[in-house]
């Protein structure tokens, strides 16, 4: 079983990484929100959403916002000719706020499992709150991963997916060979507290490692410590994301939201922890370039 997991493990990042430098910021937008449907598709099941019309009115439904968002800016120029309002161009800028509300939510998320995992668990939500909530989840991390290839280059993106792929490794090692005492064990038995101080020693590494490799560029103290901070509490609150997930998968009673990846199960089981991950590191990067600007 380990063996298969590595082999797709290893297959999948390399595919990611060849989209990562090589597709075209529009094909790689395509790829991020093709695979967003799929994860879709498999929460709409975890939902409760048994129908396919239903689960395709789901996909619909994330569909038009992103066609939204994308589009954008050719929207606003649209509308700047047709109503002869040329300063209706700056508002291409304001979907910048639109982090806020992901960030805050895995916030809250994460201090929920956290004093009160027994009571997330046994809370009763509607089908409709259930795909409010994965509709919102999965359209905010295709939204500001494609943007943080468009914004902050292949790089910081592939930084990224590095960070989140060794802290996911790190954490299942160190479980592994020290793994006491769990870390939510209402939601996923098998997660620990050792997994959990695995995967930020291994978000501290990866941070001191970038912050090396960009000591040709010049050093900057300050950045330094802000990426190694904002890698730490990505590390961090990427492993509520994976938690919430397994929480959503135990309330449906199934240990796997799909079966497509040979090892790993679903769309969902290998991206479960990027969800919380990538709004909360694309506002920090935000915050960082403008600091030092």
């Amino acid at each position: 079983m380990l063996i298969q997991r590595i082999i797709t493990a290893s297959i999948l990042a390399a595919l990611i990484a060849l989209a990562v430098f090589k597709l075209p910021t529009d094909y790689f937008s395509l790829l991020i929100g093709l695979i967003a449907l799929l994860a879709a598709w498999e929460w709409s099941n975890l939902a409760g959403a048994t129908s396919a019309l239903k689960r395709v009115f789901f996909l619909l439904v994330l569909i038009l916002p992103m066609l939204g968002i994308y589009f954008w800016t050719q929207f606003l120029e649209v509308l700047a000719q047709a109503t002869d309002w040329p300063d209706v161009r700056n508002y291409s800028g304001v979907l910048e706020w639109l982090v806020i509300p992901p960030v805050l939510f895995w916030i809250v998320v994460m201090i929920l499992i956290r004093n009160t995992p027994l009571g997330l668990l046994n809370l009763k939500v509607g089908i409709r709150y259930k795909l409010l909530i994965g509709w919102f989840v999965l359209l905010a991390a295709w939204m500001f991963l494609s943007r943080l290839r468009v914004f902050y280059g292949t790089e910081i993106t592939m930084y990224f997916l590095i960070l989140i792929w060794a802290a996911d490794i790190s954490a299942y090692f160190a479980g592994k060979k020290w793994g006491t005492t769990k870390l939510a064990p209402e939601i996923s038995p098998g997660k620990t507290v050792a997994g959990m101080y695995g995967a930020l020693v291994s978000g501290l590494i990866c941070a001191i490692v970038l912050n090396l490799y960009n000591l040709k560029y010049g050093f900057n103290l300050m950045v330094a410590v802000d990426f190694v901070l904002l890698s730490m509490l990505t590390v961090l609150i990427s492993i509520y994301g994976d938690l919430f997930v397994s929480m959503v998968k135990r309330q449906c009673g199934v240990k796997d939201s799909g079966s497509l990846l040979p090892g790993h199960g679903g769309i969902l089981d290998r991206t479960d922890s990027m969800l919380a991950a990538i709004p909360f590191f694309y506002a920090g990067i935000f915050l960082i370039s403008r600091a030092v600007s």
